[in-house]
């Protein structure tokens, strides 16, 4: 069995996942995750808004040790594999800070195009496999 770790987060199980936004009807300001009230405005006016799942890779660095508490993933120092985190901008829509399926710094470079997908995070007690949103180059 597989399930996502913030299912509210992305359309999964789609084929072609998505991150899922909000778009305040007023202003128009679109925000990722979603949200009741608008950030701009304040406005009860948002809407779900499927943002797009391609982008381009603007900054990025190296997760290199377990981060702190709440994370989720189960590691200790020694199992603990590095994996990369990256601000990707999405189109003209709006900039996101997610997981990379690429950890490497040389094979990452500005304005690389990527791709939204889900990755296997961790296995949970019940021996579900629990997966995680991250762009991939394409």
């Amino acid at each position: 069995m597989r399930k996502a770790l913030a299912p509210d987060v992305t359309n999964w199980p789609d084929e072609n996942v998505a991150l899922i936004g909000s778009q305040c009807a007023d202003c128009q300001a679109t925000v990722w995750p979603r949200q009741d009230h608008c950030p701009r405005c304040s406005g009860p006016q948002m809407q779900d808004l499927l943002l797009p799942r391609q982008g381009t890779l603007e900054a990025w660095t190296t997760q290199g040790f377990v981060p702190k508490l709440p994370y989720a993933g189960g590691e200790t120092a020694e199992g603990f594999a590095p994996y990369g985190v990256g601000l990707v901008r999405l189109g003209d829509v709006i900039q996101v800070e997610a997981r990379l399926t690429e950890s490497d710094p040389a094979k990452l470079e500005f304005g690389m195009n990527v791709e939204l997908t889900m990755v296997p995070f961790y296995v949970d007690d019940d021996g579900t496999e629990i997966l995680t949103w991250a762009f991939q180059p394409v």
